[in-house]
Protein backbone atom coordinates (compact mmCIF):
# COMPACT_ATOMS: atom_id res chain seq x y z
CA UNK A 1 0.00 0.00 0.00
CA UNK A 2 3.19 2.44 1.04
CA UNK A 3 4.26 1.65 -2.92
CA UNK A 4 1.02 2.24 -4.14
CA UNK A 5 0.78 5.95 -2.22
CA UNK A 6 4.01 7.10 -3.16
CA UNK A 7 3.36 5.81 -7.00
CA UNK A 8 0.17 7.84 -7.01
CA UNK A 9 1.69 11.04 -5.06
CA UNK A 10 4.64 11.00 -7.53
CA UNK A 11 1.49 10.88 -10.85
CA UNK A 12 0.32 14.10 -8.60
CA UNK A 13 3.45 15.89 -9.05
CA UNK A 14 4.05 14.73 -12.59
CA UNK A 15 0.80 15.39 -13.92
CA UNK A 16 0.56 18.81 -11.64
CA UNK A 17 3.70 19.89 -13.03
CA UNK A 18 2.76 19.29 -16.62
CA UNK A 19 -0.93 20.80 -16.76
CA UNK A 20 -0.10 23.68 -14.69
CA UNK A 21 3.12 24.83 -16.15
CA UNK A 22 5.90 26.94 -14.23
CA UNK A 23 5.44 27.94 -10.66
CA UNK A 24 8.40 29.96 -10.34
CA UNK A 25 6.32 33.02 -10.22
CA UNK A 26 6.43 35.94 -7.33
CA UNK A 27 3.07 37.27 -8.06
CA UNK A 28 -0.19 34.96 -8.56
CA UNK A 29 -3.49 36.66 -9.37
CA UNK A 30 -6.91 34.97 -8.72
CA UNK A 31 -10.41 36.13 -10.23
CA UNK A 32 -13.65 34.52 -9.79
CA UNK A 33 -15.84 32.87 -12.31
CA UNK A 34 -17.59 36.02 -13.47
CA UNK A 35 -16.42 39.08 -15.78
CA UNK A 36 -16.21 41.95 -13.31
CA UNK A 37 -13.68 39.39 -11.39
CA UNK A 38 -12.10 38.55 -14.09
CA UNK A 39 -11.44 42.49 -15.55
CA UNK A 40 -10.43 43.13 -12.28
CA UNK A 41 -7.89 40.23 -12.52
CA UNK A 42 -5.93 41.36 -14.92
CA UNK A 43 -6.40 44.83 -13.59
CA UNK A 44 -4.20 43.60 -10.41
CA UNK A 45 -2.20 41.53 -12.71
CA UNK A 46 -0.54 44.86 -14.78
CA UNK A 47 -0.36 46.52 -11.21
CA UNK A 48 2.12 43.72 -10.23
CA UNK A 49 3.55 44.07 -13.66
CA UNK A 50 4.02 47.70 -13.18
CA UNK A 51 5.62 46.88 -10.09
CA UNK A 52 8.20 44.71 -11.38
CA UNK A 53 6.80 41.66 -10.83
CA UNK A 54 6.78 38.47 -12.65
CA UNK A 55 2.55 37.78 -12.50
CA UNK A 56 0.67 34.41 -13.30
CA UNK A 57 -3.18 34.93 -13.38
CA UNK A 58 -5.55 32.21 -12.03
CA UNK A 59 -8.53 32.77 -13.68
CA UNK A 60 -12.02 31.67 -13.14
CA UNK A 61 -11.54 30.16 -10.45
CA UNK A 62 -15.07 29.51 -9.56
CA UNK A 63 -16.93 30.83 -6.43
CA UNK A 64 -16.37 33.27 -3.56
CA UNK A 65 -15.06 30.14 -1.18
CA UNK A 66 -12.53 28.50 -3.81
CA UNK A 67 -10.87 32.11 -4.01
CA UNK A 68 -11.02 32.18 -0.15
CA UNK A 69 -9.34 29.15 0.67
CA UNK A 70 -7.27 29.32 -2.03
CA UNK A 71 -5.93 33.06 -0.54
CA UNK A 72 -5.40 32.28 2.65
CA UNK A 73 -3.53 28.60 1.59
CA UNK A 74 -1.00 30.59 -0.50
CA UNK A 75 -2.17 29.07 -3.97
CA UNK A 76 -3.51 32.88 -5.14
CA UNK A 77 -1.56 36.04 -3.20
CA UNK A 78 -4.29 38.30 -4.43
CA UNK A 79 -7.70 39.22 -5.74
CA UNK A 80 -11.25 41.45 -6.17
CA UNK A 81 -13.38 41.02 -3.14
CA UNK A 82 -16.26 42.50 -1.58
CA UNK A 83 -16.96 43.81 1.74
CA UNK A 84 -20.63 42.95 2.32
CA UNK A 85 -19.35 39.21 0.81
CA UNK A 86 -16.37 39.19 3.41
CA UNK A 87 -19.36 40.04 6.34
CA UNK A 88 -22.14 37.89 5.44
CA UNK A 89 -20.35 35.12 3.86
CA UNK A 90 -16.54 34.77 5.06
CA UNK A 91 -17.33 36.07 8.51
CA UNK A 92 -20.70 35.16 8.79
CA UNK A 93 -20.51 33.32 11.78
CA UNK A 94 -18.75 36.02 13.43
CA UNK A 95 -20.21 39.43 15.36
CA UNK A 96 -17.54 42.26 13.65
CA UNK A 97 -17.90 45.77 14.03
CA UNK A 98 -19.44 47.84 11.57
CA UNK A 99 -15.85 49.53 10.16
CA UNK A 100 -13.30 49.18 7.95
CA UNK A 101 -10.84 48.82 10.74
CA UNK A 102 -12.84 45.93 12.44
CA UNK A 103 -13.07 43.91 8.84
CA UNK A 104 -9.55 45.03 8.73
CA UNK A 105 -8.62 43.17 11.64
CA UNK A 106 -10.42 40.02 11.44
CA UNK A 107 -8.53 39.75 7.95
CA UNK A 108 -5.22 40.41 9.23
CA UNK A 109 -6.13 37.35 11.80
CA UNK A 110 -6.14 35.26 9.09
CA UNK A 111 -3.06 36.49 7.40
CA UNK A 112 -4.82 38.76 4.78
CA UNK A 113 -4.32 42.66 4.21
CA UNK A 114 -7.78 44.70 3.36
CA UNK A 115 -6.73 47.09 0.51
CA UNK A 116 -8.47 50.38 0.17
CA UNK A 117 -11.96 51.10 -1.51
CA UNK A 118 -11.40 50.56 -5.66
CA UNK A 119 -14.70 53.45 -5.74
CA UNK A 120 -17.19 51.43 -6.56
CA UNK A 121 -20.15 49.34 -4.81
CA UNK A 122 -21.61 46.31 -6.82
CA UNK A 123 -23.82 44.93 -4.89
CA UNK A 124 -26.76 42.32 -4.67
CA UNK A 125 -30.23 42.99 -6.30
CA UNK A 126 -33.05 41.10 -7.42
CA UNK A 127 -34.52 42.17 -10.87
CA UNK A 128 -37.45 41.13 -12.95
CA UNK A 129 -38.56 41.86 -17.00
CA UNK A 130 -39.16 45.42 -16.57
CA UNK A 131 -42.48 44.83 -18.33
CA UNK A 132 -43.12 41.84 -16.21
CA UNK A 133 -42.94 44.17 -12.95
CA UNK A 134 -44.94 46.53 -14.12
CA UNK A 135 -48.23 44.75 -14.83
CA UNK A 136 -47.85 42.99 -11.88
CA UNK A 137 -46.83 45.94 -10.07
CA UNK A 138 -44.10 44.97 -7.97
CA UNK A 139 -41.49 47.17 -7.27
CA UNK A 140 -40.11 46.61 -4.03
CA UNK A 141 -38.74 42.76 -2.70
CA UNK A 142 -41.78 43.01 -0.32
CA UNK A 143 -43.84 43.03 -3.39
CA UNK A 144 -43.15 39.12 -4.19
CA UNK A 145 -44.57 38.21 -1.26
CA UNK A 146 -48.26 38.42 -2.91
CA UNK A 147 -47.02 36.27 -6.19
CA UNK A 148 -46.90 32.96 -5.09
CA UNK A 149 -46.52 31.37 -7.80
CA UNK A 150 -43.32 33.20 -9.92
CA UNK A 151 -40.74 31.37 -10.63
CA UNK A 152 -36.82 32.29 -9.29
CA UNK A 153 -33.61 31.21 -10.63
CA UNK A 154 -30.45 32.18 -8.82
CA UNK A 155 -27.28 31.75 -9.47
CA UNK A 156 -25.88 28.43 -7.48
CA UNK A 157 -23.62 30.77 -5.11
CA UNK A 158 -26.82 33.02 -4.17
CA UNK A 159 -28.45 29.54 -3.36
CA UNK A 160 -26.23 28.89 -0.52
CA UNK A 161 -24.26 32.13 0.28
CA UNK A 162 -25.25 33.78 3.80
CA UNK A 163 -26.21 37.09 2.21
CA UNK A 164 -28.36 34.93 -0.40
CA UNK A 165 -31.70 33.33 -0.44
CA UNK A 166 -31.82 31.41 3.05
CA UNK A 167 -31.46 35.18 4.30
CA UNK A 168 -33.40 36.98 2.07
CA UNK A 169 -36.26 34.28 2.11
CA UNK A 170 -36.24 34.89 6.09
CA UNK A 171 -35.67 38.71 6.19
CA UNK A 172 -38.79 39.16 3.20
CA UNK A 173 -40.72 35.41 4.68
CA UNK A 174 -40.58 35.21 1.11
CA UNK A 175 -43.00 32.18 0.36
CA UNK A 176 -41.95 31.28 -2.97
CA UNK A 177 -40.73 27.17 -3.55
CA UNK A 178 -39.90 27.18 -7.01
CA UNK A 179 -36.36 28.09 -6.47
CA UNK A 180 -33.87 26.90 -9.23
CA UNK A 181 -30.49 27.52 -8.85
CA UNK A 182 -28.31 27.99 -12.00
CA UNK A 183 -25.06 29.42 -13.32
CA UNK A 184 -25.32 33.29 -13.34
CA UNK A 185 -24.94 34.15 -16.77
CA UNK A 186 -27.22 31.44 -17.62
CA UNK A 187 -30.41 33.41 -15.45
CA UNK A 188 -30.39 35.90 -17.82
CA UNK A 189 -31.31 34.08 -21.38
CA UNK A 190 -33.38 32.00 -18.86
CA UNK A 191 -36.02 35.32 -17.84
CA UNK A 192 -35.64 36.47 -21.22
CA UNK A 193 -37.23 33.81 -22.45
CA UNK A 194 -39.80 33.46 -19.41
CA UNK A 195 -38.23 30.31 -18.09
CA UNK A 196 -37.93 32.09 -14.65
CA UNK A 197 -39.44 35.77 -13.69
CA UNK A 198 -36.93 36.45 -10.99
CA UNK A 199 -33.32 36.28 -10.25
CA UNK A 200 -30.21 37.55 -8.43
CA UNK A 201 -27.94 40.36 -10.26
CA UNK A 202 -25.38 42.36 -9.36
CA UNK A 203 -25.70 46.19 -9.91
CA UNK A 204 -22.54 47.39 -12.26
CA UNK A 205 -24.00 44.06 -14.61
CA UNK A 206 -24.87 45.78 -18.05
CA UNK A 207 -27.35 42.91 -18.49
CA UNK A 208 -29.80 44.59 -16.29
CA UNK A 209 -30.15 47.37 -19.53
CA UNK A 210 -29.51 44.84 -22.25
CA UNK A 211 -31.70 42.61 -21.58
CA UNK A 212 -34.47 45.23 -20.23
CA UNK A 213 -34.80 44.47 -16.41
CA UNK A 214 -35.94 46.43 -13.69
CA UNK A 215 -34.27 46.11 -10.13
CA UNK A 216 -36.59 45.65 -7.33
CA UNK A 217 -36.02 48.23 -4.46
CA UNK A 218 -34.53 46.37 -0.78
CA UNK A 219 -36.86 47.98 0.87
CA UNK A 220 -35.81 45.89 4.20
CA UNK A 221 -32.08 46.50 3.78
CA UNK A 222 -31.35 43.11 3.68
CA UNK A 223 -28.36 43.62 1.27
CA UNK A 224 -24.85 45.49 2.85
CA UNK A 225 -22.79 47.47 1.25
CA UNK A 226 -20.30 45.72 -1.25
CA UNK A 227 -17.55 47.74 -2.21
CA UNK A 228 -14.85 46.55 -4.36
CA UNK A 229 -11.55 46.41 -2.30
CA UNK A 230 -8.09 43.75 -3.37
CA UNK A 231 -7.42 41.46 -1.04
CA UNK A 232 -3.62 40.25 -0.63
CA UNK A 233 -1.20 38.13 1.71
CA UNK A 234 -0.15 39.94 4.43
CA UNK A 235 3.23 38.49 3.08
CA UNK A 236 3.20 40.05 0.22
CA UNK A 237 4.92 43.39 1.91
CA UNK A 238 7.88 40.97 2.59
CA UNK A 239 8.22 39.21 -0.29
CA UNK A 240 7.37 41.67 -2.99
CA UNK A 241 7.03 45.45 -1.31
CA UNK A 242 7.03 47.15 -4.50
CA UNK A 243 3.82 44.81 -5.58
CA UNK A 244 1.87 45.89 -1.85
CA UNK A 245 2.81 49.42 -2.06
CA UNK A 246 1.57 49.72 -5.70
CA UNK A 247 -2.10 48.00 -4.58
CA UNK A 248 -2.07 49.73 -1.63
CA UNK A 249 -2.17 52.93 -3.61
CA UNK A 250 -4.48 52.11 -6.12
CA UNK A 251 -7.41 53.56 -4.14
CA UNK A 252 -11.03 55.23 -5.57
CA UNK A 253 -9.38 54.55 -9.15
CA UNK A 254 -12.90 52.82 -10.81
CA UNK A 255 -16.48 54.30 -10.38
CA UNK A 256 -19.81 52.71 -10.85
CA UNK A 257 -20.28 54.15 -14.41
CA UNK A 258 -16.39 52.95 -15.37
CA UNK A 259 -17.06 49.82 -13.76
CA UNK A 260 -20.00 49.25 -15.49
CA UNK A 261 -19.01 50.54 -18.95
CA UNK A 262 -16.25 47.75 -18.50
CA UNK A 263 -18.40 44.87 -18.14
CA UNK A 264 -20.17 46.30 -21.52
CA UNK A 265 -17.25 45.96 -23.34
CA UNK A 266 -17.04 42.40 -22.70
CA UNK A 267 -20.12 40.93 -22.01
CA UNK A 268 -22.11 42.91 -24.58
CA UNK A 269 -19.39 43.90 -27.11
CA UNK A 270 -17.43 40.68 -26.84
CA UNK A 271 -13.77 42.75 -26.35
CA UNK A 272 -11.13 40.57 -24.63
CA UNK A 273 -11.03 41.16 -20.98
CA UNK A 274 -7.15 42.25 -20.78
CA UNK A 275 -7.43 44.33 -23.56
CA UNK A 276 -10.32 46.38 -21.14
CA UNK A 277 -8.36 46.57 -18.78
CA UNK A 278 -4.67 47.37 -20.28
CA UNK A 279 -7.21 50.12 -21.89
CA UNK A 280 -8.37 51.46 -18.25
CA UNK A 281 -4.71 50.89 -17.00
CA UNK A 282 -3.64 53.85 -19.50
CA UNK A 283 -1.94 50.85 -22.31
CA UNK A 284 -4.43 51.22 -25.08
CA UNK A 285 -2.99 48.44 -27.57
CA UNK A 286 -0.15 47.74 -25.93
CA UNK A 287 -1.52 44.46 -24.64
CA UNK A 288 0.01 41.59 -26.06
CA UNK A 289 -1.80 40.22 -29.07
CA UNK A 290 -3.99 36.73 -27.51
CA UNK A 291 -2.70 33.35 -28.68
CA UNK A 292 -4.07 31.58 -32.09
CA UNK A 293 -6.98 29.48 -31.50
CA UNK A 294 -5.16 27.03 -32.19
CA UNK A 295 -2.22 27.18 -29.79
CA UNK A 296 -4.89 27.43 -27.13
CA UNK A 297 -6.18 24.85 -27.87
CA UNK A 298 -2.96 22.37 -28.18
CA UNK A 299 -2.54 23.68 -24.37
CA UNK A 300 -5.97 22.49 -23.26
CA UNK A 301 -5.71 19.37 -24.87
CA UNK A 302 -2.08 18.59 -23.40
CA UNK A 303 -3.77 19.58 -20.39
CA UNK A 304 -6.76 17.64 -20.78
CA UNK A 305 -5.01 14.25 -21.81
CA UNK A 306 -2.59 14.38 -19.24
CA UNK A 307 -5.50 14.72 -15.97
CA UNK A 308 -6.70 12.13 -17.74
CA UNK A 309 -4.21 9.73 -18.48
CA UNK A 310 -2.19 10.36 -14.69
CA UNK A 311 -5.29 9.65 -12.85
CA UNK A 312 -6.91 6.89 -14.79
CA UNK A 313 -2.93 5.46 -14.66
CA UNK A 314 -2.92 5.47 -11.07
CA UNK A 315 -6.20 4.01 -10.95
CA UNK A 316 -5.27 1.06 -12.53
CA UNK A 317 -2.28 0.52 -10.33
CA UNK A 318 -4.36 0.78 -6.98
CA UNK A 319 -7.81 -0.74 -8.28
CA UNK A 320 -7.10 -3.76 -9.95
CA UNK A 321 -5.24 -4.92 -7.01
CA UNK A 322 -8.51 -4.04 -4.97
CA UNK A 323 -10.33 -5.96 -7.20
CA UNK A 324 -8.39 -9.02 -6.76
CA UNK A 325 -8.67 -8.39 -3.04
CA UNK A 326 -11.99 -7.92 -3.04
CA UNK A 327 -12.47 -11.29 -5.59
CA UNK A 328 -10.68 -13.09 -2.66
CA UNK A 329 -12.26 -12.16 0.16
CA UNK A 330 -16.08 -12.11 0.27
CA UNK A 331 -16.55 -9.63 3.26
CA UNK A 332 -13.90 -7.03 2.51
CA UNK A 333 -14.86 -7.41 -1.01
CA UNK A 334 -18.60 -5.88 0.00
CA UNK A 335 -16.63 -3.74 1.59
CA UNK A 336 -14.01 -2.50 -1.07
CA UNK A 337 -17.12 -2.67 -3.62
CA UNK A 338 -19.08 -0.10 -1.27
CA UNK A 339 -16.69 2.04 -0.68
CA UNK A 340 -15.85 2.63 -4.38
CA UNK A 341 -19.39 2.88 -4.76
CA UNK A 342 -19.47 5.25 -2.68
CA UNK A 343 -17.11 7.89 -4.13
CA UNK A 344 -18.78 7.60 -7.23
CA UNK A 345 -21.93 9.05 -5.80
CA UNK A 346 -20.40 12.20 -4.57
CA UNK A 347 -21.12 15.27 -6.98
CA UNK A 348 -18.39 15.93 -8.93
CA UNK A 349 -18.08 19.49 -8.03
CA UNK A 350 -18.46 19.02 -4.64
CA UNK A 351 -15.27 16.84 -4.72
CA UNK A 352 -13.37 18.93 -6.57
CA UNK A 353 -13.86 21.58 -3.91
CA UNK A 354 -13.38 19.35 -0.75
CA UNK A 355 -10.19 18.60 -2.19
CA UNK A 356 -8.67 22.48 -1.63
CA UNK A 357 -8.40 22.50 1.71
CA UNK A 358 -5.70 18.96 1.36
CA UNK A 359 -3.88 20.08 -1.85
CA UNK A 360 -4.68 23.85 -2.76
CA UNK A 361 -5.97 24.36 -6.25
CA UNK A 362 -4.56 23.26 -9.84
CA UNK A 363 -4.12 19.86 -10.68
CA UNK A 364 -2.86 17.95 -7.68
CA UNK A 365 -6.78 18.20 -6.20
CA UNK A 366 -8.39 17.71 -9.83
CA UNK A 367 -6.14 14.45 -10.29
CA UNK A 368 -7.21 13.38 -6.79
CA UNK A 369 -10.74 13.74 -7.82
CA UNK A 370 -10.37 11.77 -11.33
CA UNK A 371 -8.32 9.38 -9.33
CA UNK A 372 -11.28 8.15 -7.25
CA UNK A 373 -13.59 8.66 -9.72
CA UNK A 374 -11.63 5.94 -11.96
CA UNK A 375 -11.61 3.12 -9.21
CA UNK A 376 -15.20 2.12 -9.09
CA UNK A 377 -15.68 0.68 -12.58
CA UNK A 378 -12.41 -1.02 -12.78
CA UNK A 379 -12.73 -2.55 -9.31
CA UNK A 380 -15.94 -3.65 -10.44
CA UNK A 381 -15.01 -5.29 -13.28
CA UNK A 382 -11.64 -6.73 -11.92
CA UNK A 383 -13.67 -8.44 -9.37
CA UNK A 384 -16.26 -9.38 -11.69
CA UNK A 385 -14.52 -10.80 -14.48
CA UNK A 386 -12.26 -12.97 -11.86
CA UNK A 387 -15.75 -14.60 -9.50
CA UNK A 388 -17.39 -15.45 -13.20
CA UNK A 389 -14.37 -17.48 -14.58
CA UNK A 390 -15.33 -20.80 -15.46
CA UNK A 391 -15.22 -23.12 -12.18
CA UNK A 392 -13.54 -25.92 -14.23
CA UNK A 393 -11.16 -24.31 -15.77
CA UNK A 394 -9.98 -22.95 -12.26
CA UNK A 395 -10.05 -26.63 -11.07
CA UNK A 396 -7.96 -27.91 -14.11
CA UNK A 397 -5.26 -24.75 -12.92
CA UNK A 398 -5.48 -26.67 -9.53
CA UNK A 399 -4.66 -30.27 -10.76
CA UNK A 400 -2.14 -29.04 -12.97
CA UNK A 401 -0.55 -28.23 -9.59
CA UNK A 402 0.03 -24.44 -9.90
CA UNK A 403 0.69 -22.61 -7.03
CA UNK A 404 -2.07 -19.09 -6.64
CA UNK A 405 0.36 -16.77 -7.84
CA UNK A 406 0.86 -18.54 -10.39
CA UNK A 407 -2.97 -19.22 -11.56
CA UNK A 408 -3.90 -15.18 -10.91
CA UNK A 409 -1.53 -14.34 -13.26
CA UNK A 410 -0.89 -17.17 -15.94
CA UNK A 411 -4.97 -18.11 -16.10
CA UNK A 412 -7.28 -15.86 -14.13
CA UNK A 413 -6.39 -12.40 -14.89
CA UNK A 414 -5.73 -13.34 -18.63
CA UNK A 415 -9.58 -14.78 -18.29
CA UNK A 416 -10.83 -11.86 -16.37
CA UNK A 417 -8.63 -9.47 -18.97
CA UNK A 418 -11.76 -8.69 -21.01
CA UNK A 419 -14.11 -7.40 -18.30
CA UNK A 420 -11.04 -5.56 -16.88
CA UNK A 421 -10.64 -3.72 -20.41
CA UNK A 422 -13.93 -2.99 -20.07
CA UNK A 423 -14.05 -1.69 -16.64
CA UNK A 424 -10.41 0.78 -17.39
CA UNK A 425 -12.30 2.20 -21.16
CA UNK A 426 -15.69 2.93 -18.47
CA UNK A 427 -13.48 4.74 -16.26
CA UNK A 428 -11.36 6.61 -19.32
CA UNK A 429 -14.27 8.23 -20.99
CA UNK A 430 -16.15 9.22 -18.02
CA UNK A 431 -13.09 10.95 -16.74
CA UNK A 432 -12.88 12.52 -20.17
CA UNK A 433 -16.17 14.63 -19.47
CA UNK A 434 -15.30 15.13 -15.61
CA UNK A 435 -12.32 16.43 -16.30
CA UNK A 436 -13.78 19.60 -18.10
CA UNK A 437 -14.87 20.97 -14.11
CA UNK A 438 -11.22 20.64 -13.28
CA UNK A 439 -10.81 24.43 -14.72
CA UNK A 440 -12.98 25.29 -11.74
CA UNK A 441 -10.91 25.23 -9.58
CA UNK A 442 -7.32 26.14 -11.91
CA UNK A 443 -6.17 22.82 -13.77
CA UNK A 444 -7.11 24.09 -17.07
CA UNK A 445 -7.85 21.60 -19.76
CA UNK A 446 -10.75 21.82 -22.21
CA UNK A 447 -13.28 23.24 -19.32
CA UNK A 448 -11.90 26.31 -19.62
CA UNK A 449 -13.23 27.46 -22.82
CA UNK A 450 -16.49 25.87 -22.05
CA UNK A 451 -16.68 28.35 -18.70
CA UNK A 452 -15.63 31.48 -20.62
CA UNK A 453 -18.22 30.44 -23.13
CA UNK A 454 -21.08 30.24 -20.40
CA UNK A 455 -19.54 33.80 -18.82
CA UNK A 456 -19.90 35.29 -21.95
CA UNK A 457 -22.62 34.09 -23.53
CA UNK A 458 -20.23 32.39 -26.41
CA UNK A 459 -21.77 29.50 -28.04
CA UNK A 460 -18.37 29.14 -30.13
CA UNK A 461 -16.60 29.28 -27.31
CA UNK A 462 -18.09 26.80 -25.36
CA UNK A 463 -17.94 24.38 -28.67
CA UNK A 464 -14.59 25.11 -28.50
CA UNK A 465 -13.98 22.63 -25.55
CA UNK A 466 -16.53 20.87 -26.08
CA UNK A 467 -16.58 19.56 -29.66
CA UNK A 468 -12.55 18.46 -28.65
CA UNK A 469 -13.61 16.60 -25.78
CA UNK A 470 -16.48 14.73 -27.16
CA UNK A 471 -13.12 13.69 -29.93
CA UNK A 472 -11.51 12.97 -27.14
CA UNK A 473 -14.12 10.78 -25.32
CA UNK A 474 -14.03 9.06 -28.53
CA UNK A 475 -10.61 8.55 -29.26
CA UNK A 476 -10.17 7.15 -26.20
CA UNK A 477 -13.19 4.63 -27.04
CA UNK A 478 -11.13 3.23 -30.24
CA UNK A 479 -8.24 2.94 -28.32
CA UNK A 480 -9.25 1.06 -25.95
CA UNK A 481 -11.21 -1.46 -28.69
CA UNK A 482 -7.87 -1.13 -30.16
CA UNK A 483 -5.59 -2.39 -27.31
CA UNK A 484 -8.50 -4.74 -26.25
CA UNK A 485 -8.50 -6.56 -30.06
CA UNK A 486 -4.64 -7.00 -29.95
CA UNK A 487 -4.50 -8.31 -25.91
CA UNK A 488 -7.50 -10.19 -25.65
CA UNK A 489 -7.37 -13.65 -27.71
CA UNK A 490 -10.54 -14.05 -30.20
CA UNK A 491 -12.37 -16.90 -28.49
CA UNK A 492 -12.14 -14.73 -25.58
CA UNK A 493 -13.63 -11.60 -26.99
CA UNK A 494 -17.75 -10.77 -27.18
CA UNK A 495 -17.53 -10.24 -30.86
Amino acid sequence: MKRMMAVFALCCLVGSAVAAGPSDKPLVVGSKAFTESVILGDIAADIGRRAGAKVHERRELGGTRVLWDALRHGDIDVYAEYTGTLRREIFSGRELPGTRAGLAKALAGEGITLGPALGFSDGYALAMRTEEAHKLGIRSISDLRAHTNLTFGFSNEFMARGDGWPGLKQAYSLPQTNVRGMEHELAYRAIASGAIDVTDVYTTDPNIHAYQLTLLRDDRHFFPSYTAVFLWRSDLARRAPGVAAALQRFSGRIDVAVMRKMNAAVQLDGTDDRAVAADFMGRGGAVSAPESMWSQLALRVRQHVVLVAVSLGAAILFAIPLGIVASRRRVLGQVILAATGMLQTIPSLALLVLMIPLLGIGGPPALLALFLYSLLPIVRNTHQGLVNIDPTLADSARALGLPPMARLWRVELPLALPSILAGIKTSAVINVGTATLAALIGAGGLGQPILTGIRLNSIPLILEGAVPAVLLALLVQGLFEAVERLMVPRGLRGT
